[in-house]
């Protein structure tokens, strides 16, 4: 039985978790359950489903509201007074932190953003096993995660990281060629810059294969999602970024490959859901049974790969640029692009401008022009949590002006 604290429960790799655990009563104990606050109803009906002992929420203002869901909740299903106990609840911005140190055997953290840095961090130091869903964690805070990690202390749940992760079982790390990051192209798959520019935020919400939250289709649409998990598969798997390709595979059905020293390549393959590799996040190195259907292979399908386009779509190679930098420059990529993202969907930045705005950013930030404080570029091991936090801000806020320049 593994004891799951499970960060992010309202979100799409939070509600799909749940229903691994709802159906598999005698493998996952969910312990405890993070939150935002924004849907208090629903975490207080999976923290009553899950009998979890204590819930989190960043909104300190939604602690009353979340009690009072509670109650409600308790109330529509017949509970007699007194007939339940309300979890423990710890409230504010650090609450998840606080969390990912509970006692459990595995924390999944599927935090959105730059948010799930400190969780990740609390995790790795309290010694738990790390599912992780939040990319960005790693990504912003590399050198500080690497440090505290032991070997197979963290176990990927983004489906092209998990699905490297299971065909590097098939070979040494010494027969290991290159990884093969694949792409569904997004909305956009054969458009040309020009017509780039005229994206609006309703096309680029329209993902062809996948249902995920805003930042993660806008960023699944400019390829700037790629681009990140470019740099999520360097630090997981120690693998150079020369060694390190991407194509395009409009079916979403191969979720990566690994090929190796003596000409084979290994592939994952499974229709586009989140459940398996959440399943396998939760329970690894076993799988979960009937975690989510396979594929039907009595029905003939094609499969089709293609070449990136990186003269339309360029975020790989600046995530590329960013990634060989190192040191602060991944907080920097991911903060500016949060902030672009946000201006896009409220229409003050064009969509073709959102790599570019970060790309202006980096810019900034590697070449030390600006004297603001988080602006200069650490490198490195020299990196501590206050350099990556202040470098986060310092983009956010510059992404934020350039953004407003360009309408």
């Amino acid at each position: 039985m593994r004891r799951i604290v499970l960060l992010g429960s309202t979100g799409s790799i939070g509600t799909q978790a749940l229903d691994i655990a709802r159906r598999n009563p005698d493998r996952f104990d969910i312990v405890g359950l993070a939150a935002g606050g924004s849907d208090v109803g629903l975490l207080a009906r999976q923290a009553l489903d899950f009998s979890v002992s204590v819930v989190a929420i960043a909104r300190a203002t939604a602690v009353e509201d979340l009690q009072l869901a509670f109650y409600a909740e308790a109330q529509r299903r017949g509970y007699a007074t007194g007939g339940f106990s309300v979890p423990a609840i710890l409230a504010g911005p650090s609450a998840a932190t606080e969390l990912a140190e509970w006692p459990c055997d595995v924390v999944l953290n599927g935090i959105a953003g730059a948010a799930g840095l400190e969780p990740t961090l609390a995790a790795l130091r309290a010694g738990r096993t790390l599912a992780l869903a939040n990319k960005e964690s790693l990504i912003i805070g590399g050198p500080l995660v690497k440090a505290l990690a032991e070997p197979g202390q963290i176990v990927p749940v983004d489906s092209e990281h998990s699905a490297l992760a299971q065909a590097l079982r098939s070979g040494t790390a010494g027969e290991v060629r290159r990884l093969v990051l694949t792409a569904s192209g997004g909305p956009f798959r054969g458009w040309s810059a020009a017509q780039l520019a005229t994206v609006t935020p309703e096309q680029a919400l329209n993902h062809p294969t996948w249902s995920m939250g805003p930042l993660v289709t806008v960023n699944s649409a400019t390829l700037m999602n790629k681009g990140l998990e470019v740099i999520e598969a360097h630090l997981l798997f120690d693998i150079p970024f020369d060694r390190i390709d991407v194509v395009v595979h409009p079916q979403s059905v191969v979720h990566s490959m690994v090929e190796f020293t003596d000409g084979s390549t290994i592939a994952q393959a499974s229709p586009p859901d989140m459940r398996i590799p959440i399943a396998l996040g939760m329970a690894w190195p076993e799988r979960v049974s009937e975690a989510a259907p396979g594929c039907d292979w009595s029905r003939a399908a094609t499969w089709e790969f293609f070449p990136l386009d990186e003269d339309a779509f360029p975020a790989v190679s600046l995530a590329r640029r960013v990634g060989a930098a190192g040191g602060t420059a991944p907080a920097v990529f991911n903060g500016a692009d949060e902030v672009c993202v946000e201006a896009f969907l409220a229409g003050r930045l064009a969509f073709d401008g959102i790599v570019s705005t970060v790309a202006a950013v980096i810019d900034e930030h590697l070449s030390l022009r600006s004297p603001a404080a988080g602006s200069t570029h650490v490198s490195g091991n020299d990196v501590t949590l206050e350099n990556v936090i202040a470098s986060d801000g310092w983009a956010r806020v510059r992404a934020l002006e350039l953004a407003k320049g360009s309408f």
